[in-house]
C-alpha cells in the first residue's frame, strides 16, 4: 500500500465515522474508496466493518447526554441488534461472492433513496412526539432486520434505525440517533468478531479506517449538527453511484 492509497483510506475513514455520527451512511464513502484502490468486494466490506465498528461507539460516546434515561431500553435493542449482525455477517461470508456483488449495487441504490428523501421522512417522523416512549415487537424485529443489514453490508443502516427507533419509540431525533450510534456499533462490533474469527481480513485497511473513524465520530457528533445536510446527503448519493457503477462494470 502506498502513501497516497493509505491517506486516501484514511480520509474515508474520517468522513465515514463523522458522516456515521450524524446520518449513518459512512459505508458509502469507504466501501467505494476501497473499491477504486483495487480492493476485492467481500475483502473491502470485511475491511470496512471491522474498521468503522470503533468509530460508532465514539460518535455514541459523543452524544452520551442523548443516552441518558434509555438504558433499558437499548439493553434489550441492543441484544436484537447483535443478533442481526451476527446473523448477517454469516450471510456475507457462506453467500456466493457473485450474489454479493449481485445484491451490493441494489442495497446501495436503496441507500441512497433512503438519503435522499430523509428530510422527508425526518419531517413525518418528527411530529410523532405523542407515541409512547417504550418498545415493543415491532420494534424489536425492527432493529433485528437493520441489524441483519447492517452485517451483510452496513450503507444506510443508520437511516434505517432511525426511522425504526423513532416510528417505535416516538423520542425527539436527537436522542433517538444517540441510540442508533450505539446500536450500529453493536451490529458492526459483532460482525467485526465473526469477520475477525473467520474471514480474510486486510489489517491495513481495518486499522487506518479504525483511525479515521473514531476521529471522525467524535468529530461528527460535536459538529455534526452544523453541517448543512443539502451537501452532506449530495455528497453521499454522488459516492453512492459511484459504487453503483463500479460493481456494475
Amino acid at each position: 500500500m502506498g502513501l497516497l492509497d493509505a491517506t486516501a483510506i484514511l480520509l474515508a475513514g474520517l468522513a465515514a465515522g463523522a458522516i456515521n455520527a450524524v446520518v449513518g451512511s459512512g459505508t458509502l464513502i469507504t466501501f467505494p474508496t476501497l473499491l477504486a484502490l483495487g480492493y476485492p468486494p467481500v475483502l473491502a466490506n470485511v475491511s470496512n466493518t471491522i474498521g468503522l465498528a470503533p468509530g460508532s461507539f465514539a460518535g455514541a460516546w459523543g452524544y452520551r447526554r442523548e443516552l441518558a434515561g434509555q438504558r433499558h431500553r437499548l439493553v434489550v435493542l441492543g441484544v436484537m441488534a447483535s443478533i442481526g449482525g451476527i446473523a448477517g455477517a454469516i450471510l456475507l461470508l457462506t453467500l456466493p461472492e457473485t450474489a454479493f456483488r449481485t445484491i451490493v449495487p441494489v442495497l446501495i441504490a436503496l441507500a441512497c433513496v433512503l438519503v435522499l428523501v430523509q428530510p422527508w421522512l425526518t419531517r413525518r417522523l418528527g411530529v410523532r412526539s405523542d407515541r409512547p416512549t417504550h418498545g415493543g415487537p415491532l420494534l424489536a424485529g425492527g432493529i433485528l432486520a437493520s441489524g441483519i443489514y447492517g452485517g451483510y453490508f452496513g450503507a444506510a443502516q443508520g437511516v434505517l434505525m432511525i426511522a425504526v427507533l423513532a416510528l417505535g419509540t416516538g423520542e425527539p431525533l436527537q436522542r433517538v440517533n444517540a441510540a442508533k450510534n450505539l446500536l450500529a456499533g453493536f451490529v458492526n462490533g459483532v460482525a467485526a468478531i465473526v469477520f475477525i474469527l473467520v474471514a480474510e481480513v486486510d489489517w491495513a485497511v481495518a486499522g487506518l479506517i479504525a483511525a479515521g473513524s473514531i476521529a471522525g465520530g467524535f468529530l461528527g457528533a460535536s459538529l455534526g449538527r452544523r453541517i448543512p445536510a443539502p451537501a452532506l446527503r449530495g455528497l453521499v448519493v454522488v459516492i453512492g453511484v459511484v459504487a453503483v457503477i463500479t460493481l456494475l462494470r
